[in-house]
C-alpha cells in the first residue's frame, strides 16, 4: 500500500488537470424526441464553445445535425436557450452568428427562414414550436427598436418582445400575434389547432416573481381571438404550460408556495399532486421541461427536494407522486416517447449524461456522457448536504466538499483553506452534480462550500423571496456564516477562507470582501461592482431585476450606492482576482474595470484577466484552463504554498 506524501493543504498534485475542466466535457442539453429518434445539444468547449444538434436513432447512431460553420444558440434575453425544435425529421434553429432561424431538412444544407437584421442583434428567435398544420411556427422574438447609434440614445437598447407566425418554409415574414407586454415565453398550440397558450409578463418582475398565463383561439392563418388570463398575476409565477391528455391544458404554479402542477379545462384549475417541493425552476433560459405527458395519461416530472433533483410519476388525473429511485440527484431537460424518458441527469460522482429511463423498472441506459474521463474515486470528494443557522434565527443550506487525494495528506493539525461559492442568479441554485471545476480545488487539498444562500431555488416561495430588498446583505450573511458553522466543525481554516462567484456570485464576493473583513482573499468572475451602473447599463431581461432585490432606481439611489462594492473598496484588505469577457452584454466590462483601477489606486494586490470574444461565462477551453490555472497561481502567492505543479504564472500588481 502506498503512504500518503505529507503535504500542506493546496499544494497537492491531482489527475484533474486545468485544460480537462474543459477539453475533457462537454455540455448537454435540450433533450427532445421526435417520432423513434432523440435529440439534444452539445457545447462544446473545444469547437470554441459551439453548440451543436445531435441525433441518436433506435439503431444506436449518433450524428451532428448542425454541420461546422453553425452554432446552435439564440441570444434572447442574452442568456437564450429553446434555440432548437424539431418537427419529424426536420431540425429548426436560431444560428448565433446571425440570430436567424434557420431549417435542416433531411440530408440537405441548412437554409435560413428568417428575414437578414438590418443591425446586429435587430431580430432574434427563440422557444418556437410548429403548428399543428404542419406549414407554420409559432415562437419568441426580439426585435431592436434602438440600436444605441445616436447621441441622444439610452445606453441600454430598445427591444420589443412579441409572438410570432411564419411559414415553416421562409416564404413569408414572420407576423406578429402577440404583443404589448414586456416578455413573452412558450408558446404552445393546442394538439387540435384550435388555441394557443403562452406566458407573458411585465416590468419590474421577473418571470419566477409573477407571470401570466394566457390562452386564445388560434385561427388557420395563425391569429388569435378571445384571449382568456388562465392564472397567474403579479404575485404568482407560472412555468412550463403544456397541453396534454384529453386536451387539458397544464401548468406549473407557485401560489402555494412551491412550485406545483395543475391541470385547466373549461375554466376550473385543480391541482394534481401537492408537495412541498419544486417542479419548477427559475426561467433564465427558454425551453425548460420539467415534466412531460405520458402515452397513458401518468406525468413524468422532475422534482426538487431536501437539496436534490428526482424523477417522480404522477397518475393520471392526479393523486400522489410515486417516485422513481434512481442513483443520481440532478436533472435536466425531461422527454419522452409516450413510455419511455430521456433527461440530462448526473449525481456527485457521475458527470451529466443523457439518459434513457424506463420510469416503471428505473431501469436505466447512459445513451451519451458528457465526459469520458474516468478519475480514480480516491481523488473525488462527495458532497454533504449541510443546513446551518444564520441571521434572524433562520437556516440556510449548502454543499459542502472536504478536500479529497488518497496520495496525500496534510502536515498534523493544519486545516485546510476553504473556498466558499456563491453561486450566479442570484436566483438559482447549485445542485449536487459532479463538477470537475470543484474536484480541481478539492483533490489539491482546497475545502470547498457550495452556498444555497436566501433567495436560491429549490426551497420554495417563501426561501426565494428572502433576497427582495437584501441582496448584498442576506447572501452575504448566509455565506459567512456557512463559513463559520465549518470553522466550528474543524473543517477549515479560518485564516485562509476564500470567497468566489460569476456574475451576482461575483458581486456577493465584492461586497463580502469590501463591507465584511472577514475573508482573506477573493475571486469575482464577470461579477457587478457598481449597482447603479449596472441598473442603467444592461440588458432588457435584468433591467429591473434590482428593482425587487434592491429597490427601484433612481428613486433607491441611496440604497444602490451603499450595497454598490465600488465604493467601499477603500475598506478592502485582501488580495482579489478578477476575470472578465470582454465581450459581455449582462455584466459589462465596465464593471471589472472600475474595480481594477480602485484596487490599484489603493494599491491592494490584485489580478486582472480579460479574454476577448468571451462573453457571460466563459465557453472556450483555452480560457477555462488559463482561468483556472490563473486562480490557483494565485492563492498560491497569497497563501504562501509551493504548487506540486507547473503552471503559468499571472502578474499580480502589488504583491
Amino acid at each position: 500500500m502506498t503512504k500518503n506524501k505529507i503535504s500542506p493543504y493546496g499544494s497537492w498534485i491531482s489527475p484533474v488537470k486545468a485544460n480537462l475542466l474543459a477539453s475533457a466535457s462537454i455540455g448537454l442539453g435540450a433533450v427532445k424526441v421526435s417520432g423513434q429518434d432523440v435529440y439534444w445539444s452539445e457545447s462544446r468547449p473545444m469547437e470554441k464553445g459551439r453548440v451543436v444538434v445531435v441525433r441518436h436513432t433506435p439503431e444506436g447512431t449518433q450524428a451532428d445535425l448542425t454541420p461546422p460553420g453553425f452554432n446552435t444558440r439564440t441570444t434572447v434575453h442574452e442568456y437564450g436557450g429553446g434555440s432548437y425544435f424539431v418537427h419529424g425529421k426536420i431540425i429548426f434553429f436560431s444560428n448565433y452568428t446571425d440570430q436567424r432561424l434557420y431549417r435542416i431538412d433531411p440530408d440537405k444544407e441548412p437554409r435560413p427562414i428568417t428575414p437578414e437584421p438590418q443591425a446586429e442583434g435587430g431580430l432574434r428567435y427563440a422557444d418556437g414550436r410548429m403548428m399543428p398544420d404542419g406549414r407554420k411556427i409559432v415562437c419568441v422574438r426580439q426585435r431592436l427598436l434602438d440600436n444605441g447609434k445616436e447621441n441622444k440614445q439610452p445606453a441600454i437598447p430598445q427591444y420589443a418582445n412579441e409572438l410570432v407566425v411564419l411559414p415553416a418554409d421562409g416564404s413569408a415574414e414572420p407576423k406578429v400575434i402577440a404583443s404589448g407586454h414586456d416578455f413573452y415565453s412558450n408558446p404552445r398550440p393546442s394538439p387540435n389547432g384550435r388555441k394557443l397558450a403562452w406566458l407573458c409578463w411585465d416590468h419590474p418582475r421577473m418571470p419566477w416573481d409573477g407571470t401570466e398565463l394566457w390562452v386564445a383561439d388560434l385561427a388557420l392563418d395563425g391569429t388569435l381571438s378571445n384571449p382568456q388570463r388562465i392564472a397567474g398575476g403579479p404575485d404568482e409565477s407560472i412555468f412550463q404550460p403544456e397541453w396534454g391528455w384529453r386536451d387539458e391544458l397544464y401548468f406549473i404554479s407557485d401560489g402555494t408556495n412551491w412550485w406545483n402542477l395543475y391541470a385547466w379545462r373549461d375554466g376550473t384549475i385543480r391541482p394534481l399532486a401537492p408537495l412541498e417541493a419544486e417542479l419548477g425552476a427559475p426561467q433564465w433560459v427558454f425551453g425548460q421541461t420539467m415534466y412531460v405527458v405520458l402515452a397513458d395519461g401518468r406525468i413524468a416530472c422532475i422534482y426538487s427536494q431536501d437539496g436534490s433533483d428526482h424523477l417522480g410519476v404522477i397518475p393520471a388525473g392526479g393523486g400522489s407522486l410515486q417516485a422513481v429511485k434512481l442513483d443520481y440527484t440532478a436533472f435536466d431537460s425531461l422527454a419522452t416517447d409516450g413510455e419511455r424518458l430521456w433527461v440530462a441527469g448526473g449525481s456527485p460522482t457521475e458527470s451529466a449524461a443523457i439518459l434513457m429511463v424506463n420510469p416503471k423498472s428505473g431501469q436505466v441506459d447512459v445513451i451519451q456522457r458528457s465526459s469520458t474521463l474516468e478519475i480514480d474515486p480516491g481523488y473525488i470528494s462527495i458532497p454533504r448536504s449541510i443546513e446551518f443557522p444564520t441571521e434572524n434565527g433562520l437556516t440556510a443550506h449548502a454543499l459542502f466538499y472536504p478536500p479529497a487525494n488518497r496520495d496525500y495528506k496534510a502536515p498534523r493539525g493544519e486545516k485546510p483553506p476553504l473556498i466558499v461559492i456563491s453561486h450566479g442568479g442570484p436566483t438559482g441554485s447549485t445542485d449536487a452534480l459532479f463538477s470537475l471545476g470543484i474536484q480541481y480545488w478539492t483533490s489539491r487539498g482546497f475545502g470547498v462550500v457550495d452556498v444555497n444562500y436566501g433567495g436560491s431555488t429549490g426551497y420554495g416561495r417563501a426561501y426565494r423571496q428572502r433576497l427582495n430588498g437584501q441582496w448584498g446583505v442576506v447572501d452575504v450573511q448566509d455565506c459567512i456564516n456557512a463559513t463559520c458553522f465549518l470553522i466550528a466543525q474543524g473543517e477549515a481554516d479560518g485564516q485562509r477562507v476564500i470567497v468566489r462567484g460569476g456574475s451576482a456570485g461575483g458581486y456577493t464576493t465584492l461586497v463580502a470582501l469590501t463591507m465584511h473583513r472577514f475573508f482573506v482573499a477573493g475571486a469575482s468572475h464577470f461579477g457587478i461592482a457598481d449597482l447603479e451602473s449596472f441598473a442603467v447599463d444592461t440588458h432588457k431581461f435584468e433591467s429591473r431585476y434590482l428593482d425587487s432585490l434592491i429597490g427601484p432606481y433612481p428613486e433607491a439611489k441611496d440604497l444602490y450606492r451603499q450595497r454598490s462594492p465600488i465604493h467601499y473598496v477603500d475598506q478592502i484588505s485582501c488580495p482579489v482576482i478578477l476575470f472578465q469577457g470582454l465581450e459581455d452584454r449582462v455584466v459589462p466590462p465596465s464593471q471589472a474595470e472600475i474595480m481594477v483601477r480602485a484596487l490599484e489606486a489603493k494599491k491592494l494586490p490584485y489580478a486582472y484577466l480579460a479574454f476577448e470574444g468571451e462573453q457571460h461565462g466563459f465557453r472556450k477551453a483555452e480560457n477555462i484552463q488559463r482561468c483556472a490555472e490563473a486562480e490557483l497561481y494565485f492563492y498560491s502567492r497569497v497563501f504562501g504554498f509551493e504548487l506540486g505543479e507547473s503552471v503559468e504564472p499571472v502578474e499580480i500588481k502589488n504583491l
